[in-house]
């Protein structure tokens, strides 16, 4: 009827939200506020978008520095400075997946790719189909990190061609950052506003070094006699040198937020990268779900548009259960060893040899002719014995110091060598013994202040020393860099490991790649790193997942360049399903105790950079895969087709969802969870033939766990064509108890190609957070 007005639900909870807003501006009463982010699902969904913008006219038309963060290409929603209430209230609207508060991410802090190629090495029929030899060219590389040093010689461009015409990104300028400081090699660079941020982060330029790093260990162009003070020396270059970079700084000093990060994800797929890589997340004990995780989101909408996401798995290892980044769409990326030690051995009086680890630039006697004294025998009257031991902040007497090395001890767990150097240098001693059974076979820098590292083991004969000498001396050597050194690699001491805390039916982390001690662009002006008179390193030595994801990063560059059409999830398969797990002994891989690595620890191996090119089979994770695990967890039906980009109009959840049944989806790998022993379990496989022969015939090899019976069915696949799936079902019945997980390996092969699945079986079925 004319001079009627009908109000929609929708519309009358905006005009209420305005006089809430409103009172709460007028009051001043804005007591407990902070950002939020407020997820809307995906952009594809016109309803989503037009909610997503009238929310952000109606509420910050008066209020514009509120608003922080708007995502508009890959999903729908932002980030705002709201009350409490307010985002109470938003969250209970039509529309709306998630309100949650802004978290605070942390980062995952040249021979290395020499070590793959050696370890992994197979012969690769056919090049790619490029004009380098190395099948990078073209390839775009998003990575989120701290922003990047444009001046280092590792980001040079010469001899590039020009910028692929799909790049639809920018480079954005600053005080201390021109659009003259992208070039070929970096072609996009962004920064994200923090409220809470200082302006003088505002701009693309690293001052962390952290970005540069990763940056460069993906794709740094070759640089010749590339060092830390003559440490490491040799050609630097990146695994995918002639990748395109594009850097997005969502990383500060204060750490990484979660809107910043949900922003450059949305940037990133607008601006068209083919490979995104982060080397951060949040703390093992956060337990971020699914709806709350800016990167898990992020990501998933990424995958959505093609673009393969690849993430460090963590540096809270070796406890179990820590591995963080573990949505199923996500790559997770533990860290190893590789095969270049960094000696710096103690010599005690007699010439005695003790082995120690660390990277030191002292100018001290190769002869034992200083004075040697423990910790606990130069605590000070304030000081516990403990904190002498450790030789921790203020413990030790400055008389009994001065002119000694001291033997520290990293009592409890919880101490590290840095802190120790720190004290014994401050009271005046000549250099640091610290012992350490974690950190022993990670070398760390320790600048010009003579410090080693070294295991209990070691520790016992100093101690031998020092308990039947009068007067003992010792000397701790100059750094000696040792190559083909064995066993190696070994899962690093802090690397992340699982289960996962969102399921166990996901094995997490999903590969292992070099991270410890790994040479890498810097920042050019780091005092920090800097040997006393001498100019700022243009490279440094760090360790961490932060190292291991992009080296993995750089090999999904070249899978792409290698087989442009190939999805996300065939892509994480070819990693995979050609992962090593055999170090340079020809024994299994270990961990840092030198016990046999299990999936928790490495996940399917290490990193091939060779046989991941040509896989012969991959494991193609669907998108109707990733709805009906969204199932499996406990999503409804609306929620999962809000954030679907794709949604099928007959999509249904199965009326028996529980998350037992995310076993079933079509990962590489194989994880049974709520296994009691009673009765059998079945999951389902599909494989595509990519091996390129068209007709191919594999055979499967069980490595079945002590226990339990597998059988697979059929047990030949036999492929008339490329490009054609077969389906294959195991079988998993036990022959005793279940009295803790267990793992086995189930590989499809024939003359030319082996494809390895690991098999993780758990009694657990729930999820821990």
């Amino acid at each position: 009827m004319k001079g009627i007005t009908f109000i929609t639900p929708f519309l009358l909870f905006l005009y209420l939200l305005c006089i809430l807003f409103m009172k709460e501006t007028e009051a001043g009463s804005r007591n407990g506020d902070g950002v939020y982010i407020v997820y809307m699902g995906s952009a594809s969904s016109a309803a989503n978008a037009n909610r997503a913008q009238i929310l952000i006219n109606t509420m910050f038309k008066r209020r514009a520095n509120d608003l922080v963060h708007t995502y508009k290409h890959g999903f729908s929603g932002f980030a705002a400075r709201l009350t409490a209430e307010e985002a109470k209230v938003i969250a209970k609207k039509p529309g709306v997946v998630s309100v949650f508060p802004d978290p605070n991410f942390q980062l995952h802090t040249t021979h290395s790719w020499d070590f793959l190629k050696y370890q992994t090495s197979v012969k690769i029929d056919s090049g790619p189909p490029s004009s380098t030899s190395d099948g990078s060219y073209d390839s775009i590389v998003g990575i989120l990190d701290t922003g990047i040093w444009p001046e280092s010689e590792s980001f040079n461009d010469k001899d590039m061609g020009p910028i692929p015409s799909r790049w639809k990104g920018t480079c954005m300028e600053a005080k201390d950052f021109k659009s003259s400081n992208c070039n070929r090699k970096i072609i996009g660079a962004r920064y994200y506003k923090n409220p809470d941020d200082d302006s003088e982060y505002y701009t693309t330029r690293d001052v962390i070094g952290h970005g540069s790093h990763v940056s460069s260990t993906v794709a740094g162009s070759a640089v010749e006699n590339a060092s830390y003070y003559g440490v490491a020396s040799g050609t630097a270059k990146g695994g995918s040198p002639n990748a395109r970079i594009a850097m997005y700084k969502v990383c500060n000093p204060g750490g990484c937020t979660g809107s910043s990060i949900l922003a450059a994800f949305d940037d990133a797929i607008a601006d068209g990268v083919d490979v995104l890589s982060l080397s951060l997340g949040a703390p093992a004990y956060a337990r971020i779900d699914l709806n709350t995780d800016p990167i898990a989101i992020g990501a998933f909408h990424a995958v959505e548009q093609g673009i393969l996401v690849i993430c460090s798995a963590g540096n809270d290892g070796p406890d179990g259960g820590t591995v963080t980044n573990t949505a199923p769409w996500i790559l997770t990326v533990a860290a190893n060893t590789i095969d270049r030690d960094f000696e710096s051995d103690v010599v005690l009086g007699g010439n005695k040899v003790i082995k120690g680890e660390g990277i030191h630039f002292a100018n001290v006697s190769k002869s034992p002719v200083y004075p040697l004294i423990h910790g606990k025998s130069a605590k000070n009257a304030d000081a516990s014995e403990g904190s002498a031991r450790a030789c921790d902040s203020g413990s030790l007497d400055q008389e009994k110091v001065k002119g000694k090395i001291v033997l520290c001890e990293n009592v409890g767990g919880s101490y590290y060598a840095s802190s120790a150097r720190d004290e014994v240098k401050s009271k005046g001693g000549i250099g640091c013994v610290f012992v350490d059974d974690r950190t022993r076979a990670v070398a760390s820098a320790y600048g010009s202040f003579p410090t080693t590292v070294i295991d209990s083991k070691e520790a016992a004969e100093i101690f031998s020393y020092l308990n039947s000498t009068k007067d003992p001396v010792a000397t701790i050597l100059p750094t000696a860099t040792v190559e083909k050194f064995t066993p190696a690699p070994a899962v690093a001491y802090f690397s992340s490991r699982g289960p996962s805390s969102l399921t166990r039916s996901i094995l997490k982390p999903d590969i292992t790649a070099p991270g410890v001690a790994i040479l890498a662009a810097w920042t050019g002006n780091d005092s920090s790193i800097s040997l006393e008179g001498k100019p700022a390193s243009q490279y440094n030595v760090i360790s961490g997942t932060s190292m291991a994801a992009p080296h993995v990063t750089a090999v999904a560059s070249l899978i792409k360049s290698q087989h442009p059409t190939w999805g996300p999830s065939a892509i994480r398969s070819a990693i995979m399903t050609t992962a090593t797990q055999t170090n340079n002994d020809k024994g299994l891989i270990t961990t840092e105790t030198g016990a046999a690595a299990t999936p928790y620890d490495s996940g399917a191996g290490e990193l091939s950079s060779t046989a991941s090119m040509q896989p012969g089979l991959v494991y193609e994770t669907t998108e109707i895969d990733y709805l009906n695990f969204l199932c499996y967890y406990g999503y409804n039906v609306t929620t999962i087709k809000a954030m679907s980009k794709a949604f099928p109009e007959n999509f249904t959840c199965p009326a028996d969802s529980n998350l037992d049944l995310i076993s079933t989806i079509n990962y590489p790998s194989i994880g049974i969870s709520g296994f009691k022993g009673n009765g059998n379990k079945t999951v389902t496989r599909t494989v595509t033939n990519v091996g390129g022969d068209g007709v191919a015939v594999y055979t499967v090899n069980l490595e079945t766990p002590p226990g339990f019976n597998i059988q697979v069915t059929p047990e030949k696949l036999q492929f008339t064509k490329d490009g054609e799936k077969l389906t294959y079902q195991v079988i998993v019945s036990a022959t005793a108890s279940l009295k803790q997980d267990v793992f086995g390996a189930l590989t499809w092969s024939n003359a030319k190609y082996k494809v390895r699945s690991p098999i993780v079986i758990s009694s657990e079925t729930s999820r821990t957070n």
